[in-house]
């Protein structure tokens, strides 16, 4: 469902995992952002890694949608992604966004951080990320 530039419940994983995707701000950047609940945390009650890595590639992967359009849409395939994770979160809303930092024609070369309600720095990621057509994805 879209609503004035939010993207939710548009994928399985989106709805299972609970995040929302941010077009609004027309700045180009791709952000999503989670309230973390405690179905999203790791056994030391910090928010999982993997939820992490899903965030920032969801950024990332949005980013360079917005590169084609500004509805954040246009299908993206993520060719690889390295993800740092700095610190631990454990409760608040954190959020993702992502950064062009180079590319051509078929690759988009994309940086991504996660941080909290604060501003501290949580997890970075750089990837590699590609458009395929739509008709592809059939």
């Amino acid at each position: 469902m879209k609503d004035a530039g939010l993207i939710r419940d548009e994928t399985g994983t989106q709805t299972l995992i609970g995040y929302v995707v941010d077009v609004s701000a027309k700045d180009g950047k791709g952000r999503c952002w989670l309230d973390i609940g405690p179905q999203h945390t790791n056994r030391h009650k910090a928010l999982h890694g993997g939820i992490i890595t899903c965030l920032l590639d969801n950024a990332s992967g949005t980013t360079g949608s917005l590169t084609v359009d500004d509805t954040g849409t246009a299908p993206f395939l993520t060719i690889s992604m390295n993800t740092h994770y700095l610190a631990p979160v454990f409760k608040g809303r954190v959020t993702a966004t992502g950064r062009v930092t180079g590319g051509g024609k078929s690759l988009l070369f994309i940086d991504a951080e996660l941080v909290d309600a604060e501003g501290r720095v949580i997890a970075t990621s750089s990837g590699v990320f590609k458009r395929v057509p739509q008709e592809r994805l059939a």
